[in-house]
């Protein structure tokens, strides 16, 4: 009876371990057996641990232990580390379209931002489509060329005032939002400097801090670090600030003697308002992020 009770324990406790394994792996079957060699992965976290502080030391350990190629499972994510620079060129000129994707953390699909970022939009129509945006409305030599006086302006004005003033940081960190804002909308934000740099700080630390449900894709839905909501609520904050300015902007296009302009947000919104364009509103405001949210704050 003892023998029958333990046979059915131990059914019972590798049932579970299946059932845990399963939804670890996000539902999905089991990883095939013909990659790479790897250390051998704990039940559920895999090789997380083994990653350790240094994880940098750590893969170059494991990379002489097991070879240039290594398999390593993060949870329910499987990745292939090459610490051979031949081997990696090779792969990288042979699969680029493949390896130029990149992960899209949890947190980054808040308001549909990992759709709508040329950041995290994977090799597609939809990418080939906002890069050209980028390279002949906001980035391109031609219109920057065009704004050089406004950044000379900028930098006068901080020139200026950090002569008088000590708070140097922050008055490159306004100089840079002041930039910006009149490069993009030629207007400067009606928000103060330090709110804008605390929002921007926010969504730089929401987006770089470790995420569970990152490795662990069952754990989306629970969201257990509570990352994704609080970016929500910071692009909100930041796309506030771009609607006040896109509002200002439309009134002063629908002036009488109202002349164009070379900023960004001129080009923007006539590709808006032609039916003949696909960008509407809300993706020209994702668009905006990205330049907006590369302002480097000073430490706070």
């Amino acid at each position: 009876m003892e023998y029958f009770v333990l046979m059915l324990c131990l059914h019972l406790l590798w049932g579970l371990f299946q059932a845990l394994s399963f939804f670890a792996r996000g539902g999905r079957k089991a990883r095939p057996s013909n990659l790479s060699p790897s250390p051998w992965p704990l039940p559920i976290i895999s090789n997380l641990l083994q990653l350790g502080d240094l994880p940098h030391k750590s893969l170059a350990k494991l990379a002489r232990t097991y070879g240039t190629t290594i398999k390593l499972e993060r949870g329910s994510v499987t990745r292939v580390l090459i610490s051979s620079p031949a081997l990696a060129k090779e792969i990288i000129r042979t699969h680029d379209a493949v390896f130029s994707n990149r992960m899209v953390p949890d947190s980054v699909m808040a308001h549909d931002h990992d759709k709508l970022s040329m950041l995290w939009v994977p090799i597609s129509p939809p990418f080939r489509y906002l890069r050209k945006l980028y390279n002949s409305h906001i980035l391109s030599s031609k219109k920057l060329d065009l704004n050089q006086h406004l950044r000379s302006k900028k930098v006068q004005e901080l020139i200026t005032f950090v002569r008088e003033c000590a708070y140097a940081s922050e008055a490159a960190f306004r100089t840079s939002v002041n930039a910006k804002s009149n490069m993009i909308f030629s207007l400067e934000p009606l928000n103060p400097a330090r709110k804008l740099r605390e929002v921007v700080w926010q969504i730089v630390v929401e987006v770089g801090k470790p995420n569970l449900a990152d490795y662990f894709h069952v754990l989306k839905k629970i969201g257990p670090h509570g990352s994704k909501h609080r970016l929500e609520a910071h692009f909100e904050k930041i796309f506030d600030i771009f609607d006040n300015l896109i509002q200002r902007k439309m009134q002063l296009r629908m002036e009488t003697g109202w002349i164009k302009g070379n900023d960004v947000s001129d080009n923007l919104l006539d590709l808006v308002e032609d039916k003949n364009e696909t960008l509407h509103i809300s993706l020209a405001k994702h668009l905006l992020l990205v330049p907006s949210t590369c302002i480097k704050p000073p430490s706070m």
